[in-house]
C-alpha cells in the first residue's frame, strides 16, 4: 500500500529504529537499508545529511505502523533485512531472497573473477559449458551468464522452491535464456553432460553439522539447514563433488569451489585423490583462505 508521510516523521522513526539498532548491535546500515527500499525517494546523501526531513511529504510503499513491525522482527526475531526487502545487492544485480535461498554473500562475489581468471590461461572455457552446483538463488549462475556470454550455463539444485527463486532472478536479471535448470541431487539430473563440462563452480553447504547451532541466529534460525550442513566434519559435498566432477569434467577443466575458513589443507588432500592438477588456494579480500580451484588432468 503506497501512502505519503512527512520527512519529519520520518526521520523521527529513523532516529527510533537507529537507537533499537545500536542496543541490539545491528548494524544501523540496515534501518537504512530498509527506508530505501520502502521509501524510494530516499538515496544514502538525503539520509547522511537528514535534507529529507524538510520535506511536507514522502511517498512510502510501507504503512508506517507495518514499517514498525518489519522493524520489530529484525531485532527480536532476528529475520535477516535480505528477508524484509526480498531482496539483496550481489556483484551488478538485485536478486531476489527467500527463506529458501542461502542470501548471497559478497565475498563469494570473488568465486566469478576466479573463473574469469582461470579463462585466461585457458580461453576456450569461456565459451564452454558450466553448472552452478547447489545454485540457490542462482546468484553464481548469473554471474557465470553474465561475464561469459557465449558459455552454455546450467544451474542444479535438489530444493524446487530454491529453483523457482534462481528462475526469477535469472528473469530479472535477463539471463534466462542462457541458464538451464536441473532439479535434483548435483549431478543426477545432468547426467547426459557426463565428460562435458568444462567448468563446474560450487559454493557447496561446508558448516560442520555441529557448528550450526552456534553461528549468529540470523543465519540458524533463517537460512535453509540444506544449503549450510556439510555433514559431521563439512566436508561431505566437496567430497561428492571432486569425486564426481572428476566424471563430468573435460581434461583441463575447472573445478572451483567455495570453502569455509581453515578447510584448505583438507580440501587439498581430497582433490589429490582424484584427476586433478593445478590445484590452487585463493583468499577472499579479508585474506581469508575462501576457494579452491583445480583443474582436470
Amino acid at each position: 500500500m503506497i501512502e505519503s508521510i512527512s520527512g519529519d516523521r520520518l526521520w523521527q522513526w529513523r532516529q527510533w529504529a537507529h537507537q533499537l539498532a545500536s542496543r541490539e548491535n545491528i548494524s544501523p546500515a540496515e534501518v537504512d537499508w530498509l527506508l530505501r527500499h520502502y521509501c524510494p525517494e530516499l538515496d544514502a546523501l538525503a539520509l547522511r545529511l537528514n535534507t529529507y526531513r524538510g520535506a511536507s511529504s514522502l511517498v512510502i510503499q510501507c504503512p508506517l505502523d507495518e514499517l514498525t513491525g518489519l522493524w520489530e522482527q529484525r531485532v527480536r526475531d532476528r529475520v535477516p533485512v535480505q528477508h524484509l526487502t526480498r531482496l539483496t545487492p550481489w556483484r551488478d544485480f538485485l536478486l531476489a531472497v527467500s527463506p529458501a535461498v542461502l542470501i548471497p554473500r559478497p565475498e563469494t562475489e570473488l568465486i566469478i573473477d576466479l573463473a574469469v581468471q582461470a579463462t585466461q590461461h585457458h580461453p576456450g572455457l569461456s565459451a564452454g559449458t558450466w553448472v552452478d552446483m547447489g545454485t540457490g538463488s542462482g546468484a553464481i549462475a548469473i554471474g557465470l551468464a553474465d561475464v561469459f556470454p557465449n558459455a552454455n550455463i546450467h544451474a542444479v539444485d535438489v530444493s524446487a522452491d530454491a529453483l523457482k527463486i534462481a528462475n526469477e532472478n535469472a528473469e530479472r536479471c535477463r539471463v534466462v535464456d542462457r541458464i538451464q535448470f536441473h532439479h535434483g541431487d548435483w549431478f543426477d539430473p545432468i547426467q547426459h553432460l557426463r565428460g562435458q563440462l568444462d567448468g563446474m563452480v560450487s559454493n557447496p553447504p561446508y558448516i560442520p553439522s555441529s557448528e550450526i547451532s552456534k553461528l549468529q541466529p540470523e543465519v540458524s534460525k533463517h537460512e535453509p539447514h540444506l544449503a549450510l550442513d556439510g555433514g559431521a566434519d563439512g566436508l561431505d559435498a566437496i567430497r561428492h563433488l571432486a569425486k564426481a566432477a572428476s566424471r563430468y569434467l573435460k581434461s583441463d577443466g575447472l573445478w572451483l569451489v567455495e570453502i569455509m575458513a581453515g578447510q584448505a589443507e583438507q580440501v587439498v588432500s581430497i582433490l589429490n585423490q582424484h584427476p586433478f592438477r593445478d590445484i590452487d588456494v585463493c583468499s577472499d579480500l579479508s585474506g581469508i583462505e575462501r576457494f579452491v580451484m583445480a583443474y582436470r588432468r
